[in-house]
């Protein structure tokens, strides 16, 4: 650690607390490939190939020691890159500004903080699919939640869309996810408002289980917005980033989070996206990778859907309308059988009708106060919430429940 001339005891101490387990690397490694996070943008070819190369710590020391040029081209070289003089000034001239002794001091002890964990390629919750990015694969994630639920990746679907989604696109994407979830399938997406907001939320009122991929530090949620449904995720899912506590989210970051959300899963679904929305982008990430793509058609009359059917027409996505014709995209997917109970949640009950008069369309309410207004009890509002909400009859929002029209 003196590299940085930083204390190496405090170091090691939050090293091993983000990764406690010494099979996962040296502490030199594991400290340089935190650091290496905050030194690169996501999918900086360069430093990708460098740290295949040289070893994170080894491309980290050339970087802090200041190596000539030629000298990290021969030494590239030597262990089989082809990375050219001009990348390595070029990346060089990127990196250096943001080489500020004790930045990653601080991102370190902000993931501890946070509870945050340190993911590195190998380990068991890492997401094998981002390794098909090559040198364009992130060199290390950051991980509030469950290791659990981000190993699920390897059986996942990614549902994306528009952020001023419709009432038509949130319907059909918590259709999806919950259709998606009772086969066995856990559901990836960026946590933004509209589907993306959608499809997590409809997983957890499904017990299953979701992933967020942000475009900035875990320990700042975005958009704050979703910071309570970020909250449940982190409880009972995976909240992930290849970008160190503390850094903000950007535009550049947006795009490049994308790419993770198509690596991590086995296939991408557009529920609903207007003619530039930016989901067409992981999709376009996802085509790249080789990775099915599936696209929800809308009205032909809606702006919001002119994106899906542009995939359908102009790059052959394949034309999905239920959860199970997406879940057939995945190759070699065995498709879990639905149980009877699960093919049709809808019915009235004297819950439901309880619920709903309680239930407001315009002012939020609080569970509490829907306990009191209908005379359920706490445990029966939110379970009876959870289906209401699968139905399309109830919508969470930031202050409480509503009422919508199914």
């Amino acid at each position: 650690m003196s590299m940085f001339g930083l204390d190496g005891a405090e170091i090691t101490g939050l090293v091993r607390i983000l990764c406690p387990d010494p099979d996962r690397g040296t502490v030199r490694e594991l400290f340089a490939r935190a650091s290496w996070t905050g030194i690169a943008e996501p999918g900086d070819r360069a430093a990708g190939e460098l740290v295949a190369a040289l070893g994170p710590d080894g491309a980290l020391a050339a970087l802090v020691e200041a190596w000539p040029v030629a000298r990290i081209a021969d030494a590239a070289s030597a262990a089989g890159s082809d990375l050219a003089a001009a990348d390595i000034e070029s990346a060089l001239a990127r990196w250096s500004p943001r080489l500020k002794s004790g930045v990653a001091l601080v991102a370190l002890r902000q993931a501890v903080r946070f509870a945050v964990q340190l993911l590195v390629p190998g380990d068991p919750s890492w997401p094998t699919g981002v390794d098909d990015l090559g040198s364009h694969a992130p060199i290390a994630l950051w991980l509030r939640g469950n290791g659990s639920a981000l190993a699920a990746a390897d059986h996942s679907i990614a549902l994306v869309g528009a952020r001023a989604a419709t009432g038509y696109g949130e319907h059909i994407t918590m259709e999806a996810s919950a259709g998606l979830v009772d086969r066995g399938f856990a559901i990836i997406s960026g946590a933004a408002y509209g589907i993306d907001g959608m499809a997590h939320r409809a997983a957890l009122a499904s017990s299953g289980q979701t992933v967020a991929i942000l475009a900035g530090g875990v320990d700042r949620f975005y958009p704050s917005g979703h910071d309570a449904l970020l909250a449940r995720i982190v409880e009972a899912g995976a909240v992930i980033s290849e970008l160190p506590c503390g850094s903000p989210p950007t535009k550049w970051r947006f795009l490049q989070r994308n790419r993770l959300i198509a690596a991590a899963s086995q296939a991408t679904i557009v529920l609903e996206a207007g003619w530039r929305s930016g989901s067409l982008n992981t999709a376009g990430h996802a085509a790249s990778l080789g990775r099915p793509i599936g696209s929800v058609p809308g009205p032909v009359t809606s702006a919001a859907s002119a994106g899906c059917h542009r995939l359908i027409r102009d790059y052959l996505a394949t034309l999905v309308t239920s959860a199970a014709e997406m879940a057939e995209l995945v190759p070699g997917a065995e498709v879990q059988e639905l149980p009877a109970s699960a093919e049709s949640r809808h019915g009235s009950s004297s819950l439901r009708v309880r619920l709903s008069d309680a239930l407001s369309l315009r002012a939020p309410r609080s569970v509490d106060d829907l306990a009191a207004r209908s005379g359920l009890s706490v445990a029966e509002v939110q379970a009876e919430l959870g289906s209401m909400q699968m139905d399309g009859e109830a919508a969470e929002r930031e202050r409480g429940w509503i009422a919508r029209h199914p």
